[in-house]
């Protein structure tokens, strides 16, 4: 038996070893078990009986190539190391997931009594979240409607762990404010706005951008065909309104993953990277929602699978008031739109 062979026997046994040992008592996983004793047990059936592997490449079709051997054993451990990544990223994303529950929680628990008393006469609420947006939610506050159809309007700010003084701003404009305590992503910080809504039975929401960018003139416009039941989610439309004009490489991102969506859901929408939109909240909460950026995408990939009847509207979109764009440039804004995408119809 060659040098490489004893080595490769001795790695095998003290895998097994290792298996039942670390695997055994409360850190029992069947699959952990599973997956590490037969990766215990191949290394000790090769070093035994190379054969095997010649086996295996006339299997492939490559017992005739030079170094059959190696690039039969790489194949199988190329496959056998990416169904491992597949089985800790799920893990990974589990954690997360309960990290996220946490943060949440925290978020409302903080100013549950002051919510209790605020949130229970509202029944459409629009949701802002913001990071380090001061400047901005200082003058667009000021602009919400306090009523749509006799119905009262509310603006609750979710401060996604801004440095600046976007909380006392937002509160001194009479808004709602919770907080998550570390910076997260709109998409996190919208999940934070959709518990509350959801914990204090508000019936419908909006969500707009906290920038100036969305028009407070549109939030009637957004939320009529869901208070007339036409739609459980509608979708604000730059494509079918106005805005400002942006450079073509992301017009271009817009218009291709608003045609990939299409394809994977079978919907027919012009714009899928719109925040601004309203919802039935009884609906909304059938929704998955695990993504902390780039939620515009998922909200709408989720709602499809889930059989919501999404609709879009017309809106108007201006630059920025003050500040500076957190999105990112545009070729990592759009691999992580699309790496979004991807996931959420995936799972």
């Amino acid at each position: 038996m060659s040098n490489l062979r004893i080595i490769g026997l001795i790695i095998g046994i003290f895998g097994l070893i290792l298996t039942f040992r670390v695997y055994r008592g409360p850190r029992w996983r069947r699959l952990n078990f599973v997956l590490s004793g037969i990766f215990s047990l191949a290394i000790i059936a090769i070093s035994l009986s190379p054969d095997l592997l010649n086996r295996a490449a006339g299997m492939l079709a490559l017992k005739d190539e030079e170094r059959g051997r190696i690039l039969t054993l790489l194949i199988f451990s190329s496959i056998a190391l990416w169904f491992l990544l597949i089985h800790y990223r799920t893990r990974l994303d589990e954690h997360r997931h309960q990290f996220d529950l946490l943060i949440r929680n925290f978020g409302h628990e903080e100013v549950k009594h002051i919510l209790e008393q605020q949130v229970k006469d509202k029944h459409i609420m629009v949701i802002l979240p913001a990071y380090n947006e001061g400047k901005n939610l200082g003058e667009l506050l000021k602009k919400m409607p306090q009523k749509i159809n006799d119905m009262n309007v509310g603006a609750l700010v979710v401060d996604d762990g801004s440095d600046d003084d976007t909380s006392s701003v937002a509160k001194q404009a009479g808004a709602l404010v919770v907080r998550n305590r570390i910076n997260r992503g709109q998409g996190a910080a919208s999940r934070l706005g959709y518990d509350v809504v959801l914990k204090y039975n508000v019936p419908f929401g909006v969500t707009m951008d906290s920038d100036g960018q969305h028009q407070h003139e549109d939030i009637e416009k957004l939320i009529r065909p869901v208070l007339d039941d036409k739609f459980d989610l509608v979708i604000g439309s730059r494509i079918l309104g106005k805005a400002e004009k942006s450079v073509f490489l992301r017009s271009f991102g817009i218009t291709l993953f608003t045609k990939t969506i299409n394809i994977l859901t079978g919907q027919k929408l012009t714009d899928c990277s719109s925040g601004f939109k309203a919802f039935n909240i009884a609906k909304m909460k059938k929704l998955q929602l695990r993504e902390d950026q780039f939620q515009s995408a998922e909200v709408i990939i989720e709602a499809a699978k889930k059989g919501l009847r999404i609709g879009e509207v017309p809106i108007t979109i201006t630059k920025r008031m003050h500040g500076k764009s957190k999105k990112g440039k545009d070729i990592s804004y759009g691999l992580n739109f699309a790496k979004t995408i991807l996931r959420s119809w995936w799972r």
